[in-house]
C-alpha cells in the first residue's frame, strides 16, 4: 500500500442544519491537529451558490486554534468573483498568522442549475468567463506574494504598481485546482491543471473517476515536463462508520441533501463515501488509495460528528495504514 496522508475536513456548512456547533469544530480541529494522523485540515467556500460561514474568516480562527497542520480551503468556490489584490493580501496574512500553513485550492464554482450565474450576476461574472478568471487571478496572487511591485494587464483586471505585506511566509505560496469535470469533458481542465497548478483536488463522485481523472492528468504532466510521481493530489472523500453500511450511506445522502440540495444520487453517494463498518470503511479508502490518491482528505457526513471522529481515528485510520 502507498504512503498516503489524511486530511480532515470541517463541515461548517453543517451549523445551519445542526450537525455541530461551530466551537465543537474547533474542537474537533484542535484533535487533529493533535492527531499524527492528520496532516492538514479543511474547510469548504461559496459566498451565495451554497452560502456558509465564510472560508477566510473561519481559517483566520484555526490558524490560531491550530499549531502544526496544514489549514487549506477546498474547493475555493468564490475565488474567480473575489477581487484578486485583496484576496492575495488576504491570505498572505493568513500565511503569515499560521506560520506558513496556508494551503489554496481554487476553483471555478460553477454550480449547475443556474445558482453560481446568479451568484455571478451580483459582480457582472458570468459561468462561462469563471475558467479564465481563476487563472488570471492565481497569476495575479502569485504574483503579488513575490515582486516587490507589480503591474499587471489582463483580461479582466488590470492595475499599476501595487505591492502587498505582508508577503506569505511560504515561497512559493502553492496554488491548486480542484476540478473533477466528467471523462469526456476533462482535457481542458485538466490541461489547465497541468499547465499552472501546484496540486490537484478532486472528488470521486462516480465509480472510477478519481482513477480515470488521474491517468488523464498524468498524461498532462507529461506533455508539460512534470513529472506526476511528485505531483501532489488530494481526494475530498467522505466516511460514514456504522455497523450497517446501507444505513451509513442513507444518513450520508441525508446530509448531503441538506448540504448541497438533492443533486447526488444513491450511486454517486456510494462512490463519494467510505461507508459501514471500519473494515468496510477500510476498503473503501484503500481502493481510493490503489487508484491513485495521494492524500485523502475526510469528511464526516452524520450528525454524531464526535462519535464519528473517535471511531475514525481508532478503528478506521489505523486499519487503513496497517
Amino acid at each position: 500500500m502507498p504512503d498516503v496522508s489524511f486530511g480532515f475536513t470541517i463541515p461548517q456548512r453543517g451549523v445551519f442544519f445542526g450537525v455541530a456547533t461551530w466551537p465543537e469544530m474547533v474542537a474537533l480541529a484542535r484533535e487533529a491537529d493533535q492527531n499524527p494522523l492528520f496532516d492538514s485540515i479543511w474547510v469548504g467556500d461559496s459566498v451565495m451558490a451554497k452560502p456558509r460561514p465564510e472560508s477566510v474568516a473561519l481559517l483566520g480562527a484555526l490558524a490560531s486554534a491550530t499549531s502544526r497542520v496544514k489549514l487549506g480551503v477546498g474547493c475555493m468556490a468564490s475565488f474567480p468573483i473575489r477581487d484578486p489584490i485583496i484576496f492575495a493580501y488576504q491570505w498572505a496574512t493568513l500565511d503569515m498568522v499560521s506560520n506558513g500553513r496556508m494551503l489554496l485550492a481554487a476553483c471555478t464554482g460553477i454550480v449547475a442549475g443556474g445558482v453560481s450565474a446568479k451568484e455571478g450576476a451580483v459582480w457582472g461574472i458570468k459561468d462561462g468567463q469563471r475558467g479564465n478568471r481563476m487563472a488570471e487571478n492565481i497569476a495575479i496572487c502569485r504574483r503579488l506574494w513575490s515582486e516587490n511591485t507589480v503591474s499587471f494587464s489582463g483580461r479582466y483586471t488590470a492595475f499599476e504598481g501595487v505591492s502587498i505585506q505582508p508577503r506569505p511566509v511560504q515561497q512559493p505560496c502553492p496554488i491548486w485546482i480542484a476540478a473533477n469535470p466528467a471523462p469526456a469533458a476533462a482535457d481542458k481542465p485538466l490541461a489547465r491543471v497541468a499547465k499552472i497548478a501546484d496540486g490537484w483536488m478532486t472528488v470521486n463522485i462516480f465509480p472510477g473517476l478519481f482513477g480515470a481523472l488521474w491517468q488523464n492528468l498524468k498524461g498532462h504532466l507529461e506533455g508539460e515536463g512534470k513529472d506526476a510521481a511528485k505531483f501532489p493530489n488530494i481526494a475530498y472523500h467522505n466516511v460514514n462508520i456504522g455497523p450497517q453500511r446501507a444505513a451509513c450511506l442513507d444518513e450520508s445522502k441525508r446530509f448531503l441533501d441538506e448540504y448541497y440540495g438533492p443533486v447526488f444520487g444513491p450511486q454517486m453517494v456510494e462512490a463519494w463515501t467510505a461507508a459501514g463498518t471500519p473494515d468496510d470503511c477500510a476498503a473503501d479508502l484503500r481502493a481510493l488509495i490503489a487508484s491513485g490518491a495521494k492524500a485523502i482528505t475526510l469528511r464526516i457526513t452524520g450528525w454524531d460528528q464526535r462519535g464519528q471522529y473517535e471511531r475514525l481515528v481508532r478503528e478506521v485510520l489505523p486499519r487503513v495504514r496497517g
